[in-house]
């Protein structure tokens, strides 16, 4: 297991030498209703990452725990990012990463909002366009998800599951169980068709989007064992070509 922050410089002179693909761990400081800690996103990208690293050739860097929140902004304890920001700290690090001689640079976001994808994948593309030697694969984990529960269908019962609900409860109970503070009622928003608002918390009071009640760790666990398979799939590709 190899953590950059953790290594000698020895150490990481020695790495390199060998290898040059680094994960970039990706969340956000987030609401994730009463009973999920705030950096539920992160956790999730650090521990798929953890894994991969003890079965592939990657370092893990530092994460960044800060991200692109629109529809939970106004929720107690959430602290969003502007894209341009998101997008150029992600194009500095990419840059710094490759200037250590790491040519492979795998993005791994654990919060999955849609302007915050895209400026995650800006950045790859403008990394892609500055460094010609430079490969870089940007993975939302909600995306690995659709595709484990493609194949194990089982594994969630709730329909529509999709924030702070059976799926992110199962998997902080497998992975930080003593960060989950008991269970929350289920909820399912209803924000206005095509129509913006202010007040997010008038639509969305709970935090959740699912039912949480319906969570078993063991359910959580399958869940990130699947995830890391499909995630080890991508380094091998990324290496491979």
């Amino acid at each position: 297991m190899t953590h950059w922050e953790n290594l000698t410089m020895p150490a990481f002179e020695a790495w390199r030498q060998k290898n040059s693909t680094v994960i970039l761990p990706i969340g956000s400081v987030e609401e994730h209703g009463p009973h999920l800690p705030l950096g539920t996103d992160a956790f999730h990208a650090m521990e798929v990452a953890r894994r991969v690293a003890e079965l592939r050739p990657v370092l893990v860097a530092p994460p960044v725990f800060y991200g692109l929140c629109r529809s939970t902004r106004e929720h107690p304890g959430t602290i969003s990012i502007s894209g341009d920001i998101l997008k150029n700290l992600l194009v500095e690090l990419g840059r710094e990463f490759h200037r250590q001689g790491l040519k492979n640079l795998i993005f791994v976001s654990g919060h999955a909002g849609g302007t915050h994808m895209a400026a995650v994948t800006d950045a790859g593309e403008r990394l892609l366009q500055e460094l010609p030697d430079v490969k870089v694969a940007v993975v939302n984990i909600l995306d690995l998800l659709r595709e484990v529960l493609g194949e194990r269908p089982d594994l969630v019962k709730t329909k529509g599951d999709a924030h702070a609900g059976e799926v992110e409860t199962a998997l902080m109970l497998a992975v930080h169980p003593d960060l989950v503070t008991g269970t929350a009622p289920a909820e399912w928003p209803a924000f206005p068709k095509y129509i913006l608002v202010r007040d997010k918390t008038k639509f969305w009071p709970g935090g959740v989007w699912g039912d949480p009640s319906e969570a078993a760790p063991e359910h959580g666990e399958a869940i990130l064992q699947g995830e890391i398979k499909r995630l080890c799939e991508v380094v091998d590709e990324l290496i491979k070509n």
